[in-house]
């Protein structure tokens, strides 16, 4: 059995809003987030995390920011496509694993939703993936409230 473990990383400043997505979810806050898509950073980071265990690049590679065609654009796209591409390559994902780091929104009152619609995207259970948050006490641009960061990983096994 081959198995393969990727991890993606991604940050998206705060700008003038009335709520972020994450993980394809809107959430209200007193903020949105800044990108050329949607901003998604969790579908982002997960995004490149399985492209990482797929040894495929990274989310810029195959979207780049400089394309109007991506201006606004809903981030499942990508993460659809990296998706599809483990079973181009004959990989499943096994499980995802994703944490926000951030002082607010608070997450634990949408891990559920989040954990389904990540479900719903990548046609993985729901029982294969973690959402999971937390500050950093209040240290570093997200502790000042300036952004969000998120880390995943991604492990997929040979079908």
């Amino acid at each position: 059995m081959d198995v393969r473990l990727g991890h993606g990383f991604d940050v998206h400043a705060f700008e003038s809003g009335d709520h972020v997505i994450l993980c394809g979810v809107k959430i209200p806050h007193k903020f949105a987030l800044k990108g050329h898509s949607d901003a998604d950073v969790a579908l982002h980071a997960l995004t490149d995390a399985i492209y990482g265990a797929l040894a495929d690049g990274d989310i810029g590679r195959h979207f780049p920011p400089n394309e109007a065609k991506w201006k606004g654009a809903a981030s499942e796209i990508f993460l659809k496509h990296a998706v599809a591409l483990c079973s181009k390559h004959c990989f499943k994902i096994s499980n995802l694993d994703c944490t926000l780091i951030c002082e607010a929104p608070k997450i634990a009152p949408h891990w559920d939703i989040m954990r389904r619609s990540v479900a719903d995207i990548t046609q993985v259970s729901e029982k294969r993936i973690s959402i999971k948050a937390t500050t950093s006490e209040r240290l570093g641009f997200t502790g000042r409230e300036e952004g969000i960061a998120v880390m995943a990983t991604a492990c997929l096994v040979s079908k």
